[in-house]
This record gives structure tokens, C-alpha cells and sequence, in this order.
């Protein structure tokens, strides 16, 4: 088995300052009138209906089959962890694989409950776009309806953004893999968010949410799985008893 790998150190201005100022500026966002302003770039009054509404290269392969592309690589990691037990090869790997196994799901797991528990509308259903609902922000009292929204966070956006467990895994053993998997997750969260908004299925403020998310789940994953373990395994005097 390889020797332990001992962990960079984690620069929390960066790592959590960020993401925290990422927040506080979607809260303020809320005094705003910026997600509409944003909809309304991809809504064709014309047609009555959102630009990408029916688009294919949308919903067929930027949902659909990238969806199933990221569910493939979830179901491989989980795989390929359990290989780890037995596989000498892979042991050295085995809590980086963990890492990545516990970063993905949870990074898709948290997005149904908070919506079924936020009740917000998403865009194509509200009346301002040709739909029947009141539209309400995240921090306001939901107006009475028969259909709740199931719109906050985004959650295709977490098929793109989820993948900062990627860069989490290799962030120790192989930092410019790792770089290349932080801008692979932001630009994949970027462009599946992007092309959920054409569609009318979120507002902005719901997708940067979910970027949030994903990266303190990545980060709260990596922290407890390879780097407060790796510290403690790396720091212990080399002339302690066995």
C-alpha cells in the first residue's frame, strides 16, 4: 500500500471565503430585480413561451444524456471504490474514491428535499411567462396554490457542479488534474445552467445556489475523508512508538 499522502493546506479565505461571499450576494440579490430581468432575456413574448423550451440539443442532450453520463460516472466511482478492498492496485486510492463517492451524492441528493421544502415556482409556470402561478421570492411567503414549485436549486445544475468532487479527489495526488477538473465542473455547471434558464425551468439565483452547495458539500467531504485524516496520519513524531 502507498504511503499516505499529506494534504496542502487549505487556504479558508479562498475555499470558504468565496463561497460565503457568493451567499451573502444572492441574499442581497433577493432586494433585486435581477432573475426576472435575467428570464426575460430568454423569453419570446412573440411566441408566448421560453426560447429553449422545446430545443432538443436542450433537453435531449444537455439534460437527458448528460444526466445519464454523470449517474454512469457516479455508478463507476462507487464501483470502483468497492474494488478498492480487494484490488491492491486501488488501495492506495481508497479514501480519495470515498471522497468522491460521499462529494457526488450528496452534492444530487440535497437538491429534491430542499425543493419540496422551499415550494418555489419555477419561471415557465408563472404568470409573467404565459403560466398560472404568483411569482414569490426564495425569502417570501409562498402565495396560495394547488401546484407548489419544486424549482429551488437548481437541480440540473448539480449534474454539472457536482463534479468539484472530482477536483477534491485528485486535489493532493494530482493537482493539475485536479485544475483541469475545477474548471471541467464549472464550466459543465455553467452550461447546464445556462440551458435550463433558456428553457424557463430556473431563475439565475437558483443555479448560483446550487454551485454554492456543491462546493461546500465537495469541500466539507474532502475536508473530513482525506485532508483532517491525512493531517493526523502525517503528523504523527517519527520516532513515536509503533
Amino acid at each position: 500500500m502507498s504511503s499516505p499522502i499529506r494534504p496542502r493546506p487549505i487556504n479558508a479565505w479562498l475555499y470558504l471565503g468565496i463561497p460565503l461571499a457568493v451567499a451573502v450576494a444572492l441574499i442581497l440579490l433577493e432586494l433585486t430585480s435581477v432573475d426576472m430581468d435575467v428570464a426575460n432575456l430568454f423569453f419570446d413574448p412573440a411566441a408566448g413561451e421560453f426560447i429553449g423550451r422545446h430545443s432538443y440539443l436542450l433537453e435531449t442532450i444537455l439534460h437527458d444524456r448528460v444526466k445519464q453520463g454523470v449517474i454512469l460516472l457516479g455508478v463507476l466511482a462507487l464501483v470502483t471504490f468497492a474494488l478498492s478492498f480487494f484490488w491492491r492496485r486501488l488501495f492506495g486510492w481508497r479514501r480519495e474514491l470515498g471522497c468522491l463517492v460521499l462529494a457526488l451524492g450528496l452534492s444530487t441528493a440535497f437538491v429534491t428535499p430542499l425543493k419540496k421544502v422551499t415550494q418555489v415556482q419555477c419561471p415557465w409556470s408563472l404568470t409573467q411567462f404565459g403560466g398560472q402561478e404568483t411569482y414569490s421570492k426564495l425569502l417570501e411567503p409562498r402565495p396560495a396554490t394547488d401546484k407548489p414549485g419544486l424549482c429551488w436549486p437548481g437541480g440540473h445544475a448539480a449534474t454539472g457542479f457536482c463534479l468539484f468532487g472530482l477536483f477534491f479527489m485528485l486535489r493532493d495526488r494530482r493537482p493539475r488534474l485536479a485544475r483541469a477538473a475545477l474548471l471541467l465542473a464549472l464550466v459543465a455547471g455553467s452550461v447546464l445552467s445556462v440551458g435550463r434558464m433558456m428553457q424557463g425551468a430556473h431563475f439565475l439565483s437558483h443555479n448560483l445556489w446550487t454551485a454554492v452547495f456543491c462546493w461546500l458539500i465537495g469541500l466539507g467531504s474532502y475536508y473530513l475523508v482525506l485532508y483532517r485524516r491525512g493531517m493526523a496520519v502525517t503528523t504523527v513524531p517519527q520516532n513515536s512508538a509503533a
